[in-house]
């Protein structure tokens, strides 16, 4: 009988004690429930102080458009958004390829300027910015000298200018120029301090002499009237010229 009894009080003991410990898990499981439950309501609390803060700023800087803003405004362009949101979408997309263009362009266009910064540094070393310095400068003496009736005329006349260079870069014009400026280089020709009318009319009778002199007067005939076309000149086989001689 006391065995039993010793049995019994053991079993109480032991259901106690599980007793026990699960009142402390609840007691646990309330104090964590009390703590969360705390500081919701201190978030709560600093949620709405920060709330109201933002509300008042927002107040406070929408007063200064609130003479060019309505609800009406701000419906409309939400509807406009949502009316043209495949735009949006297609404009996003776009974008995107644009992204992957550039970087798969980039590493080329590295390369380009890295060509265009050594064709510069030659360019440079060559000289041809100086070059290019003093040709403005030519352009800008050109412009300061010359008016806008000059230029006017300029315009006008370009044609017969064209055409006289045109002419003057002819390859007979250019040997007898070239020939002129030889012979202009290498003349030597010594004239007496003292020369007499007969030395002169003695070289007249020269045959070269002559012909120098019917071309010097052809030349001056067609100078004085351009319209005249080609000029004629004179060689030894034309009979006029013999009758003249």
């Amino acid at each position: 009988m006391e065995t039993k009894y010793m049995v019994n009080e053991k079993d109480i003991s032991s259901q106690l004690q599980d007793i026990q410990n699960k009142l402390d898990i609840v007691v646990a499981q309330v104090e964590e429930q009390r703590r969360k439950q705390r500081e919701m309501e201190e978030l709560k609390h600093d949620l709405i102080l920060i709330g109201k803060d933002a509300f008042q700023a927002a107040v406070n800087e929408l007063e200064e458009v609130a003479p060019y803003f309505e609800t009406a405004d701000l419906v409309y362009l939400l509807k406009k958004l949502l009316r043209n949101t495949r735009n949006l979408t297609r404009m996003l997309e776009q974008l995107e390829s644009i992204s992957d263009f550039w970087e798969d362009v980039k590493p080329i266009s590295k390369e380009a300027f890295k060509g265009l910064l050594e064709t510069l540094d030659e360019m440079d070393r060559k000289g041809y910015f100086e070059f290019f310095t003093e040709a403005l400068k030519i352009v800008d003496t050109i412009v300061t000298s010359f008016t806008v009736e000059d230029v006017k005329q300029l315009r006008e006349n370009v044609t017969s200018i064209l055409l006289t260079v045109k002419n003057l870069t002819q390859p007979d014009m250019l040997v007898t120029l070239n020939n002129a400026v030889g012979f202009y280089k290498k003349m030597d020709i010594d004239v007496k301090e003292n020369v007499t009318f007969r030395e002169i009319f003695k070289q007249l009778k020269d045959p070269e002499v002559k012909r120098g002199l019917v071309f010097l007067l052809e030349f001056v005939k067609s100078m004085a009237n351009p319209t005249n076309g080609k000029a004629q000149l004179l060689t030894p086989t034309n009979p006029t010229q013999k009758k003249e001689e």
